[in-house]
């Protein structure tokens, strides 16, 4: 029997409501005027409409003319490079099958950029990742700018893909959406053996060749990366937020399952559009119940540290204020319930046949943790995402009750006996500025690191301090000049091996910095996304090597123990490499105007 919804969860909620008022009410307000003016082919001339078909097959055509059934508009992500997103070559041809069944019509709409972080990890290119989010909202507002669509179905899995769908998908708020995810890769190498590897290559013990070995037998074909990062955390979040078919997240490429719940979807899109009699656009299901369940859950399943800054970029897309604070408060009372590597050894595939996100639902929902009453596509209640798809006839689907009980309570705990009693990400804050940190992968042992800093500006200089033992030591590694402003905001993964083999080595070794580490952060302890960012005046700038810092994820403080270390001055170093080439000398003005990674790190 689920439990009434805890005070902690409504407290916030409310709180999230009230700072949100005047800006939430002038969102819906341009939204309710959109929705006024009805389906945007009503208002056209004709040419409009004749250039908005001319290319369309004859069938579709006369519907499309005679504008009597909704048009459902595809923005895609798809390149057959990332291998998350290669499945996608084949989904609009089955989107405009489903709607051809039910006698509408479906169009791309637009393609948006998709990079992979795994491929530019360590690279020039990774300087424009977190600045991709933003163009792709961009992007995806130019594809429905021509406004002769009803509904709207989003292809995208991946890092920052799926947060800038969402904001457009949000300023498109008039419109239903519908996310279509494209499902995971089968298990290939476990991820500990990936890392244990890893981990011998930054020791000079095995080779290059053994290495690439490694890494092509665990990203080895279609579909997302198997551990728990960012682009199964959004996958996660698709689902707690309503935005996504229930348990369509982790169903494999090739899989016959995964073509038919990409036709379910594109179906459930044409049937709620205001044509319909269960008009559902997206304004009406991003609300402050959603995003409150997108915090449960990132929470819950111990998911990646990106989500804080583009979960705040894409509810503040909707008119909704939330913060860090919001995202402590939440963790507090949020049990851990999933392990999934790297906080376990399990992947997605594992998790999902061990009862998936149905089961974490329905646990939550049982502890009292998540609005039940939300909105979704699939229809009012979250109880709806406790349910499993199957198949019904030959190519239609079904949802019945999910597994109910775990079939592996080493990667699926129950809210009575969690893995952890609090989330898996942690707040800290104090006089070197306020940062985020995933402890759910950390133990225990690790929260609390006081020890002297040595200080780095890029990722090549602490591998050299590493290979000359400079780093042999209790140390604070400091990578700072990081942050948003100053060249993008890049992940720093390439540390992980490095500083996981000095932990390995017995040293009290953590990292602060105002860059990234995202969901794949290990067991090292890791305060990232420091704000105030170094280029912004941040204490973190005025830190010399030897200084004592505290990082205490027990306590949530991230602390200069000489506090006359903030009375000295600093100058900025030549950031202009950073600056240049690859195409980053294009993206001057986001580095300009991007916000702080507290308020989400974006342009708009």
């Amino acid at each position: 029997m689920n439990r009434p919804l805890q005070d902690q969860i409504r407290r916030v909620t409310d709180r999230i409501r009230e700072r949100s008022r005047n800006s939430r009410a002038a969102y819906l307000a341009k939204v309710e005027r959109a929705i006024e003016q009805g389906p945007g082919r009503a208002h056209m001339t004709c040419g409009n409409l004749a250039h908005a078909f001319a290319a369309a097959p004859v069938a579709d055509k006369t519907r499309l003319a005679e504008a009597r059934t909704p048009n459902l508009g595809i923005v895609t992500a798809y390149n057959d490079m990332l291998s998350a997103h290669q499945p996608y070559e084949r989904y609009p041809d089955l989107i405009r099958e489903a709607a051809r069944e039910m006698g509408a019509t479906a169009q791309v709409a637009g393609g948006v950029p998709a990079m992979c972080d795994g491929v530019t990890q360590g690279q020039d290119g990774m300087d424009l990742s977190l600045f991709s989010r933003d163009l792709i909202a961009m992007a995806s507002g130019i594809a429905l700018s021509h406004n002769v669509y009803d509904s709207a179905v989003f292809l995208g899995v991946c890092d920052k893909i799926v947060p800038g769908l969402v904001i457009a998908a949000a300023t498109f708020g008039h419109l239903p959406a519908v996310f279509v995810p494209a499902g995971p890769m089968t298990s290939g190498l476990p991820n500990d053996e990936k890392a244990r590897v890893r981990q011998e290559f930054a020791k000079g013990l095995v080779g290059r060749e053994e290495l690439l070995k490694s890494e092509m037998a665990s990203y080895h074909g279609p579909g997302t990366c198997t551990f728990y990062g960012t682009a199964n955390s959004n996958q996660m979040l698709m689902e707690f937020m309503g935005l996504q078919l229930p348990g369509a997240s982790f169903v494999n490429p090739g899989d016959d399952m995964r073509d038919i719940l990409t036709k379910a979807a594109a179906k459930r899109a044409l049937e709620i559009t205001s044509l319909g009699n269960d008009f559902r656009p997206t304004a009406h299901i991003l609300d402050e119940r959603a995003i409150v369940n997108g915090m449960v859950g990132l929470n819950a399943t111990g998911g990646s540290t990106n989500l804080l800054i583009h979960l705040l970029a894409m509810a503040k897309a909707a008119g909704i204020l939330i913060d860090w604070e919001d995202f402590a408060d939440i963790s507090e009372i949020t049990p851990l319930l999933a392990r999934v590597y790297p906080n376990g050894l399990a992947d997605v595939n594992h998790f999902h046949a061990a009862g998936g996100l149905g089961l974490v639902v329905s646990e939550l929902l049982k502890g009292g943790l998540l609005h039940e009453d939300a909105r979704t596509i699939a229809g009012d209640g979250m109880e709806l995402y406790t349910r499993e798809p199957k198949v019904s006839g030959d190519k239609d689907v079904t949802w019945i009750a999910g597994a109910g009980i775990s079939l592996d309570d080493r990667i699926i705990s129950t809210f009575d006996k969690p893995f952890q009693d609090t989330g898996g990400l942690k707040r800290l804050a104090g006089n070197l500025g306020a940062a985020v940190m995933k402890v759910s992968a950390v133990a225990p042992e690790r929260h609390l690191i006081e020890a002297p800093v040595q200080i780095f500006t890029n990722q090549p200089d602490v591998r050299t301090a590493f290979q000359t033992g400079e780093l042999d030591r209790d140390v604070v590694v400091v990578v700072r000049y990081q942050g948003p402003k100053a060249n993008g905001m890049p992940e720093l993964h390439n540390l992980t091996p490095i500083l996981a083999v000095l932990q390995d080595r017995g040293y009290k070794v953590a990292l602060v910095t105002d860059g990234r580490m995202s969901g794949a952060s290990g067991k090292v302890p890791t305060a990232i996304h420091v704000s105030p960012e170094a280029l912004d005046g941040g204490p973190i700038a005025k830190l010399q090597n030897g200084d004592m810092v505290r990082v205490d994820a027990g306590n949530g403080k991230l602390e200069i123990l000489d506090p006359t270390v903030l009375d000295r001055s600093f100058t900025a170093p030549d950031l202009s490499d950073s600056h240049e080439g690859l195409g980053r000398e294009m993206f001057a003005t986001f580095r300009q105007s991007v916000g702080s990674a507290e308020t989400g790190a974006t342009i708009f």
